[in-house]
């Protein structure tokens, strides 16, 4: 079956089903649209997320397969389980929105330019003010020195992003998070695509069409609106 881009309309905010993306590259889906709130939750729910650079146009995606972490499979090494039992860094969460994501945005060793832009960061602070996007700070003292942000529906976080600017700091967010899904009861942590970082924290592909089996299981519980509040993360081995 020949597979084709789909164009989106700047006034319906409907999406072609996730199964009709791209091979190559990998979940490409559609192009065009807006970064409206409604059009976000919808792509969102729907197992689709924004994806594109500066100066390109707006992209879909939803690839195949899709990296999540079902709560409880979250996996803590050694040297991550004592520091958090030595509480090396305090963690707080929407209480910085603003710094995490302009250094999510920020430059990367290894990396030119970020999908991040300022649109993206526009349209996900206004997604914060209205109490869908949510942020995990890790601090030391009074320095920001690593943290994640992302989206939440229904009983599922997507994950956007995270930095850090000192040893395990994003891991020790991500652990909060994990703590607070636990808590909340939330079904899974989207996070897109795999990378070295998430799969060492138990992160794990899951094939397409088994996380949109998840993905709307998870959308028949009602949505936890922000700002939330820190979460203590679970016992470290």
């Amino acid at each position: 079956m020949t597979r084709v881009l789909h164009r989106l309309s700047r006034v319906r905010i409907d999406f072609p089903p996730p199964e009709d993306a791209l091979e190559e590259p990998n979940g490409l889906l559609a192009v065009g649209g807006d970064l409206s709130p409604k059009r976000i939750e919808r792509a969102y729910r729907s197992g689709i997320f924004p994806w594109f650079e500066t100066g390109g146009p707006l992209l879909w995606w939803s690839p195949d397969p899709r990296a999540v972490l079902r709560p409880g499979d979250l996996k803590i090494s050694r040297s991550l389980g004592k520091r958090l039992r030595r509480g090396d860094y305090a963690v707080t969460i929407d209480t910085a929105f603003d710094a995490v994501i302009a250094a999510c945005a920020g430059p990367r060793p290894n990396a030119t330019g970020t999908w991040i832009t300022s649109d993206m960061q526009a349209a996900y602070r206004h997604l914060h003010e209205i109490g869908y996007a949510h942020s995990f700070e890790t601090w030391r003292g009074d320095e920001l020195v690593g943290g994640l942000y992302g989206v939440s529906w229904g009983a599922a976080f997507f994950g956007e992003s995270m930095f850090a600017r000192a040893d395990d700091a994003s891991k020790v967010a991500f652990c909060h998070l994990h703590a607070l899904a636990l808590q909340r009861g939330f079904e899974m942590i989207d996070c897109q695509m795999p990378t070295s970082h998430l799969l060492s924290l138990g992160v794990r592909d899951m094939p397409r069409a088994t996380f949109l089996q998840l993905l709307a299981h998870s959308q028949r519980a009602p949505t936890l609106r922000g700002p939330w509040t820190a979460a203590e993360p679970g016992p470290a081995p």
